[in-house]
């Protein structure tokens, strides 16, 4: 039988070159897009800004934020590709979580 939801874990590294205020708007707009497609979304942002192992598009800092949440399997790669193709996105990982 398929898998109705499951839980899954999203590391997003955001761009800082914009300063705070853009970044601060795109965490704000990834979470309320998870929320309309997800239950149970946890935002973690206890990672906040870090310096990057290796420079990506010319930026040695990020801004690390973790996205908790339940879907149904088709929507985490929706997700990631939407993260993908956004500006102000370095990188992005979707995982599935444990159980």
């Amino acid at each position: 039988m398929a898998k109705l939801s499951a839980k899954y874990e999203v590391m997003v590294v955001f761009s800082l070159k914009n300063g705070e205020e853009p970044m601060k708007a795109l965490v704000e707009k990834f979470r309320t897009r998870i929320e309309r497609h997800a239950e149970a979304v946890e935002v973690n942002e206890d990672w906040g800004k870090r310096k990057l192992a290796y420079p990506i598009n010319d930026e040695t800092e990020g801004y690390y934020v973790i996205y908790n949440f339940e879907s149904t399997p088709d929507y985490p790669a929706e997700l990631s590709r939407r993260l993908n193709i956004s500006d102000g996105v370095l990188r992005s990982l979707v995982t599935v979580v444990a159980e």
